[in-house]
Parts: C-alpha cells; sequence; structure tokens
C-alpha cells in the first residue's frame, strides 16, 4: 500500500491539473468502445469517467478509500484494492494509468499483476514519474527531513524509474513494449509550492507532531523558491513523465 493518505477535495483544489494533463496518455488507449479497461490508480475518477463515456466497461482501483468514494460518486465502478497485489486473470483488454504506479514501491509486483489482468494482446498504456521528476522537490524534502530529525531514506515514498529500467523491467515480466519515452514537462501549480506539499508531502508530514508539520513545508517551500518561483511568484515543478505502452502477447 502507499503511504499517502488522499483528501479528495484537497487533491481537487491543489492537483486538479494531474488528470488534465493525463489527456494524451488516454487517447494511447485508442478506441475502447465495449472493451474492459481497468483504470490502476484511478484516484477521484476523472480520467476513468472519460473511458466509461468513451463506451468501454471500465474498473477503476485505488489504494484509497475516499478516493474511491469520489470516483463511485461519479457513477464510476470502483473498488478499493493495492495495486501491488492485484487479483485479476485475464479479464481486462487494456489497463490505464496515470501519475499512479511511481506511488506503488513494489514495480515487479505491480506489472505482474497487470500481466496477468490482462487477456492476451491486451495493452497497458501508462504515465507515471520518470527519472527525473521532481528532483529539486526530493532535494529539499530530505534536507528539511534530516533538519526536523526524520530519516528521508526510509520515508522516500517514489519510484522514478529510468526509461532502460522500466523497458527491462516490463520484458523480463514478458511484455512486449511498443513505445517508451520520458517526457520533461514543467508544470504550473496552481496553488504554488506550499498547496503542492499539503497534498503530496504526507509521507514526510505524518511522522511529525501537528505543530511542527507547517514549519517543515515552509521550510521546503523556502529552499524551492530560488529554483521554482518567478518573480511574479508563480510556481512551477520540474515534473518529468515516464509514458509507455507495452502488450501481453
Amino acid at each position: 500500500m502507499t503511504s499517502q493518505t488522499w483528501n479528495a477535495a484537497n487533491y481537487q483544489e491543489n492537483a486538479g491539473f494531474v488528470p488534465i494533463l493525463g489527456g494524451p496518455v488516454l487517447e494511447l488507449l485508442g478506441e475502447v468502445a465495449g472493451q474492459d479497461v481497468l483504470d490502476l490508480g484511478c484516484g477521484d475518477g476523472v480520467l476513468t469517467e472519460r473511458l466509461q463515456a468513451a463506451g468501454a466497461r471500465v474498473l477503476g482501483v485505488d489504494a484509497s478509500a475516499e478516493m474511491v468514494a469520489a470516483a463511485r460518486a461519479r457513477g464510476v465502478p470502483a473498488e478499493q484494492a493495492d495495486g501491488q497485489d492485484l487479483r485479476f486473470e485475464a479479464r481486462f483488454d487494456a489497463v490505464f494509468s496515470n501519475a499512479a504506479l511511481h506511488w506503488m514501491p513494489d514495480q515487479d509486483a505491480v506489472l505482474q499483476g497487470v500481466f496477468r489482468a490482462l487477456r492476451p494482446g491486451g495493452r497497458l498504456v501508462c504515465e507515471m514519474g520518470g527519472q527525473g521528476n521532481v528532483a529539486a522537490e526530493v532535494v529539499a524534502l530530505h534536507q528539511a527531513a534530516a533538519e526536523f530529525g526524520l530519516d528521508a531514506a526510509a520515508l522516500h515514498p517514489w519510484r522514478f524509474p529510468s526509461p532502460q529500467e522500466q523497458a527491462d523491467r516490463l520484458t523480463t515480466i514478458g511484455f512486449e513494449v511498443r513505445r517508451m519515452e520520458l517526457i520533461p514537462r514543467p508544470t504550473p501549480l496552481p496553488t504554488g509550492m506550499y498547496g503542492w506539499l499539503v497534498t503530496f508531502a504526507g509521507p514526510y508530514t505524518r511522522h511529525l507532531p501537528v505543530e511542527r508539520r507547517e514549519p517543515f513545508l515552509r521550510r521546503v517551500e523556502a529552499m524551492l523558491a530560488p529554483a521554482l518561483r518567478d518573480r511574479q511568484g508563480n510556481w512551477t515543478a520540474d515534473y518529468v513523465r515516464l509514458r509507455f505502452v507495452a502488450v501481453r502477447p
């Protein structure tokens, strides 16, 4: 399970750009009408809803009960499940995942479960954080963690593989890799770096007393300002995305 806990309203306010920017990877699925599609790490179901509207028979799964409830509120079939322990057997024509796999430490277990869940000829279409994703934020979080007495290496929640690393992993499991690219994507933050940290830095802050959490986040924010905030006060995160398509033969 992910070390993060989620608040659907908070996510929509501070990270609503995530499903919006997932549109291009959704298009890589191609025709989905009449197909069984699993949305792995569906979040609040924004993209799952689009798949359903395109005629797919969808199922969203997410580790967060609150996100599953938010997806169901959209009329999307969704279940709470650990992406590292998928229990499906040859059930889906496609597995789609946007901005979720990097929260799952055991990438081998995730992709083995996806392989089993796909029917022969089924496709995996994914975008996740790749090598170099939010590099400045990771460095600042680790520095602040050390200053606040936390073991940053033990708490680090993300896996950002290189294209070669992920391609090798997929091939070893049995996939045929059809596409693999690393995409730098500087991403404006509508509620600033503090809003981003409130949403995504939970794996660090939950180990601090409540009264020390805001000082921790403000310290991270201050370290990042010279690199990621412009003179007008606008923040841009240094996102790098790994986008890939693989097929179960």
